[in-house]
């Protein structure tokens, strides 16, 4: 699944621990740390509002992880994790501020990028075709072509 957006663990790795130290260590511990942030509404707000900030792409993502996580066959320790990242997307102050034109949500996309290496394994046809119907939902079935 994170060869999906171009990310392997190694890769990810990299970005979290490979860098010089930013103002932002983006982790498990990190993302864990916004699961209060959490809720359906606000998620369902956020895309709705800012989906073309967002990209296209991560919100497929996002949606993907919403799914996975409201599946029986997810792990307590992983839903903690996706909990986490979608609540970082949440967020309305996180380490970048999503106003920044361009980068403001590289952060965000970063954190829905490690709980997707976290969920991979629980990522179905199912879950994406769930995932695809909702952004066919919100968006049109056009949109919902362009992701993969």
């Amino acid at each position: 699944m994170a060869e999906q957006i171009n990310v392997n663990e190694e890769d990810l790795k990299e970005f979290t621990d490979g860098e010089p130290k930013q103002d932002y260590d983006m982790n498990e511990d990190t993302i864990n740390a916004y699961q209060d942030k959490y809720s359906e509404d606000g998620l369902w707000q956020k895309i709705k509002k800012y989906a073309t900030k967002i990209g296209l792409d991560v919100v497929y993502k996002a949606l993907q992880l919403y799914y996975v996580a409201r599946s029986p066959e997810c792990p307590t320790r992983v839903k903690a994790g996706i909990y986490g990242a979608l609540g970082y997307l949440i967020a309305p102050i996180d380490f970048i501020p999503d106003i920044m034109p361009g980068v403001g949500y590289t952060d965000d996309a970063a954190a829905i990028a490690l709980a997707l290496v976290l969920a991979q394994a629980y990522i179905t046809d199912e879950i994406k075709q769930q995932a695809k119907a909702k952004i066919a939902d919100f968006f049109g079935e056009e949109y919902a072509q362009k992701v993969s």
